[in-house]
This record gives structure tokens, sequence and C-alpha cells, in this order.
């Protein structure tokens, strides 16, 4: 019997391309403008969901809930300083390499963001993303991390089964969001959680970046 093919999902921000802390000062200028101080240890705990989702936590941080107009008009405003704040973005180390090599191997793999267009466009370029690759995006779904949708959705348009998927990510988000896709996950560093952090959230594997991935995918099974 052939063996099932294995696919890896990768996150974006913090686990493929350096820009958390970017989305963390973004996130706490657009508040302190509207008058909303939010310490950004608190913003850095919350990033990885969608923007709705992280706005309604963040204001419950705050302790005042926001309008939905207030809700929309922080995400728009967080989306233009973001890309004010690092209009080049930088890859990990590994993060170019180890797509190259999934793609020579023929090994599935597709991206799977809470991120929108046109924020997420400058990442997939310096990552070196072709036309081709999976890429999924809180545009593509009704539901962002930590709902499952954006994985299962990538594994729908990878046609592989969600059983037979690994998530790639950095934050507690992404591992809560696999686990409720019936997925494994792997865990990286790269993004600021602690590796206790993310195994207690259910990572299979933690490794330091996407360069010590690339010499562990044997372990995953998806390279003999």
């Amino acid at each position: 019997m052939a063996r099932a093919q294995r696919a890896l999902i990768f996150d974006l921000d913090g686990t493929l391309v350096d820009t958390v802390y970017a989305h963390v000062f973004a996130w706490q200028r657009a508040f302190a403008e509207v008058g909303l101080p939010i310490d950004g240890w608190r913003i850095h705990r919350r990033v990885g969901m969608s923007g709705g989702l992280f706005a309604r936590a963040a204001s419950r941080e705050i302790g005042r809930p926001l309008s939905e107009e207030e809700t929309d008009a922080i995400q728009h405003r967080h989306g233009e300083l973001y890309r004010e704040l690092l209009p080049e973005r930088r890859p990990l180390p590994g993060a170019v390499e180890v797509l190259a090599e999934l793609r020579d191997e023929g090994v599935p793999y597709g991206i799977a963001t809470s991120g929108r267009r046109p924020e997420i466009d400058a990442s997939l370029e310096a990552l070196g993303v072709r036309e081709e690759t999976v890429v999924v995006e809180r545009g593509h779904v009704d539901r962002a991390k930590p709902e499952p949708d954006l994985f299962l959705t990538c594994a729908e348009r990878l046609g592989v089964s969600p059983v037979d998927c690994y998530v790639v990510g950095d934050a507690v988000w992404d591992l809560l969001a696999a686990r409720r896709a019936g997925m494994l996950s792997v865990g990286l560093l790269s993004g600021g959680y602690g590796e206790d952090e993310l195994t207690r959230a259910g990572a299979f594997r933690v490794y330091r970046d996407a360069a010590e991935l690339r010499g562990s995918l044997d372990e995953l099974g998806v390279l003999n």
C-alpha cells in the first residue's frame, strides 16, 4: 500500500518572515492614536489572531469595549502603520531554503495566514513564493485563528487529508487552530513564544527556526 502524501502548512508572520514585532508596534500605535494605550507585551500575546479577534481581545485588556466602527478603523490603521514601519520584509533563517527544498522534493506545502492582502504581499515576495503556491489568507475564510478554517482550506486546496498535514507555526494560536483541524503541529521559536508554551499548546516538535526545521524534515516523515 502506498504511503499517504504528507504536506506542510506554514504560518507566515514570525514563522517565515521577521514581522512579529512590527505588528506589535503597529497595533500599539493604532490603539494609542485613539487614546487607548496598551502594553506591548499584551499585544505580543495576541499576534497571530485575526485582526477582528485581536481588536476585541485587546479591548478586554484595556477594559473598554470597542464598537464595530472603532474595530474596523483600528484594523485599517494598523495595516497602514505596519506597511510604513516595515516596507521591506526579511525572511527568517532557513525560510526560503526550506520552501525551495520542499518544492524540489515534490512535497506539497502551502501558507495559511491571518494576514490580509496587501499587507502580506511584500512578505510573499521576499520569500520568493511562486504564483502556483497555495496561499490562504484572512479574506478567503469566514473565521481565522484560533479557528481551524485557514488550515482546513489550505489542506483542501493542496488535495491532502488534514490528518496528513503538519502545521508549522510560531504562536499558540497556530497550534490551537491546528489541533482543531485535526493536524499535528510543529512550533518554531522565531516568533517569541517559549518552547514550554508551544509544547503545552500541542506542538509535536519545537525547533529554533525554519533552518533547524529544514534539517529535521526526516523526523516528520516528509522526506526519506
